[in-house]
């Protein structure tokens, strides 16, 4: 017999997680990282957020709230997502959470049991993998081109769709790739999933750092009913108003969906940290002009880091059209030496001071991941280390 409960050991802890825990290690002894793992922006929490948050504890809104979060935040949730992208949603059809990775969670529990296959593209964020084998399900997994941009076909997810199948996840913009998967390929396999009577689940954490279209949800499809029955849409405040300590997310989904993550959610985290949700009220409610500032900001970056890894001899790089991270080809470095992706982060991590997350986390065998979330003077020294460390092993 297993020490542990089986759904605990059929997971692991996030890589993400453990880059991070490894970085904290070198940091106490003193060592000067570049730090290209963390997936959070490094700008500041707006000040009108900030000071919601301050007159919450002032006004001591410190005790516990509904489960599932305010009423008032819920509103203020359904308004925001009709008013950025059109979404039909009411309040009872909303759930506020720790985060976006904590709806995600609720969801795949709340609807997958053993032998459910649940059908994901790859590259994948890492989360999406275990959740599913924690609640017992089977990952059938979607590969998409590097040539390509990792741009996703409507015509592959239908292909890998079977009578088990009972729910794809799409998450676009991509964390790691930062692909963007075109508006007409979201919609076609929103409608030709819950037409089976399959579940989608939309990541849309990233939806509004998009660089060569504006933010798309499908959640305007729900305007169907047919889909809405079996649409779920996840959000963040932690990117978008770089709230990630925050931890406040949502999902927006058939009410009958939510109250089974209600219940979920009543046994575990109970509510949100009410103070965050009142700074959550302030983000949706309040200007978007941080936004703009984040994006512009991030292209420039974008543009920066690619452009520097593209000039290290012996890796390629595609455009990331969303989010904040790049996602290198480093396969021409791999070999009896250095034999994947994980040994080579760890030694960049040992030898060069440079955090970065191997692509074996993301489901591909010949990438790293590095977050742009940093300033243009920290991508500078990272990529000088790269370009150091990479030449020395050829």
């Amino acid at each position: 017999m297993t020490p542990f409960s089986a759904s605990v050991s059929r997971i692991s802890v996030s890589s993400t997680l453990a880059v991070g825990i490894e970085a904290e290690r070198y940091r106490a002894q003193g060592v000067d990282l570049v730090d290209f793992g963390a997936g959070e922006p490094d700008f500041a929490t707006p000040e009108h957020i900030k000071q919601a948050a301050v007159r919450a504890i002032q006004e001591n809104f410190t005790r516990y709230t509904a489960a599932g979060g305010t009423a008032e935040l819920r509103q203020a949730i359904v308004e925001w997502h009709a008013r950025e992208f059109g979404s039909p949603f009411t309040q009872p059809e909303s759930l506020v959470t720790v985060g976006g990775k904590h709806a995600i969670f609720n969801s795949v529990c709340a609807l997958v049991n053993a032998g459910d296959e649940v059908v994901i593209p790859a590259p994948y964020w890492v989360s999406f993998k275990d959740i599913v084998l924690y609640a017992g399900g089977t990952c059938v997994f979607v590969p998409t081109s590097e040539a390509d941009g990792y741009e996703l076909s409507a015509e592959a997810v239908e292909q890998a769709l079977t009578p088990k199948t009972r729910l794809v996840i799409l998450n676009s913009p991509n964390n790691p790739s930062g692909a963007v998967i075109r508006q007409e390929v979201m919609d076609r396999i929103v409608r030709s999933a819950t037409s089976r009577g399959i579940w989608v689940l939309s990541d849309e954490c990233y939806s509004h750092f998009v660089y060569d279209s504006q933010p798309y949800s499908v959640g305007v499809l729900a305007k169907d009913e047919t889909v809405r029955s079996r649409l779920i849409v996840v959000g963040s405040m932690s990117k978008t108003f770089a709230m990630t300590g925050w931890r406040c997310g949502y999902a927006l989904a058939p009410k009958s969906l939510i109250g089974e993550m209600l219940k979920l959610q009543s046994h575990t985290t109970s509510n949100p940290t009410s103070i965050s949700q009142k700074a959550a009220v302030a983000a949706l409610k309040g200007s978007m002009e941080s936004v703009g500032q984040m994006l512009a900001e991030y292209r420039r970056r974008r543009d920066f880091i690619v452009n520097g890894l593209r000039g290290i001899p012996g890796v390629k790089c595609p455009l990331p059209r969303g989010a904040f991270y790049a996602y290198p080809n480093v396969g021409s470095f791999l070999g009896p030496k250095v034999p994947t992706t994980n040994e080579l982060a760890s030694r960049l991590l040992r030898e060069a001071h440079t955090v970065v997350v191997p692509g074996e986390a993301f489901g591909t065998s010949e990438h790293l991941r590095l977050s742009y979330a940093t300033s243009l003077e920290e991508l500078g020294r990272g990529l000088e280390r790269m370009r150091t460390f990479f030449a020395g092993l050829k």
